[in-house]
């Protein structure tokens, strides 16, 4: 049965609030069924991204088949799969993990279930990304090569792309601290090494400015939790939609951090795997950017 064309939007948005529209009277809670569904296709590709851009001209369809491979289903495109890694693009809102109060829905789970369907055993963490942070998450099909990867994890080049309020003085530079997480779990900085501080260097670039925000890359040397957020709002730069750490805006709707690049040396090959993922439309239409 061939698949249901819906009318081209007429202005840019996202996927999901354009299709409420489209497929009115259907509520709210049915519409995002059928997206997580992956019957959803864009110029004839299927996606489940609640955030995925349309268009004026795009072709709009529900497929009217049957379930859509495995990897469509998962909420998150596979980047790059081989016999010892696993890449994938992870959504804002998706734990890495499981915490104590979400055990059932994390990249972990969902990338399991795909394995497993697929008789391909289990992944194991390398390392994460905060919930609210999208992109680039590497894992390992095997214990042998998360322990090779974590062991040299110094030599991975880990580049993030960030939406900031504001503009930082000097269009480059390093932020070096250390970092102490507190009984409320924010994380705080401090100049001198402590028994409970973690030294913290990231080096930043300002890529692009507009309306009041700015498009920063940011390498990190090290990997502590919440780094790249305390850093930059150490420059009194916060990521849009921190709230946490004192951004007073939200133009995005999510938190404007997204893990761009990867490279890495593969654990059996040793040969370096580079990969990407493009920047987020919604937050490419607050600053610009690549």
């Amino acid at each position: 049965m061939a698949d249901r064309e819906l009318p081209a939007p007429t202005a840019e948005g996202r996927l999901l609030d354009w299709l409420l529209a489209a497929l009115a009277p259907m509520n709210r809670t049915r519409v995002k069924e059928v997206l997580r569904s992956g019957r959803i296709r864009v110029n004839g590709t299927p996606t489940t991204r609640h955030d995925h851009p349309v268009r004026p001209g795009d072709r709009v369809a529900v497929a009217r088949d049957a379930a859509p491979p495995a990897a469509d289903r998962l909420g998150f495109a596979v980047v790059h799969e081989d016999d010892a890694v696993v890449v994938i693009d992870k959504p804002p809102g998706l734990l890495t993990v499981a915490t104590e109060t979400e055990k059932l829905d994390t990249a972990f789970v969902r990338l399991g279930g795909h394995l497993a369907a697929s008789r391909k055993g289990r992944p194991f963490v390398v390392h994460r990304l905060d919930r609210d942070t999208s992109g680039l998450l590497l894992f390992a099909r095997t214990a042998e090569a998360r322990d090779a990867l974590q062991a040299n994890w110094d030599a991975v080049a880990k580049t993030y792309l960030a939406v900031v309020e504001g503009r930082p003085r000097a269009e480059e530079g390093v932020v070096e601290n250390y970092l102490t997480e507190g009984r409320d779990l924010r994380v705080r900085a401090g100049t001198r090494p402590s028994d409970e501080g973690k030294r913290a260097v990231s080096r930043y670039t300002v890529l692009a400015s507009r309306g009041g925000y700015s498009l920063v890359q940011v390498v990190i040397e090290t990997g502590r939790k919440h780094q790249i957020r305390v850093h930059l709002a150490r420059l009194g730069c916060p990521v849009a939609g921190d709230t946490v750490y004192g951004a007073a805006t939200n133009p995005a709707g999510r938190l404007a951090l997204h893990a761009w690049k990867l490279a890495f040396d593969h654990p059996v090959t040793g040969e370096r795997v580079e990969v990407e993922s493009p920047l987020p439309g919604p937050l490419r239409r607050v600053a610009g950017g690549p």
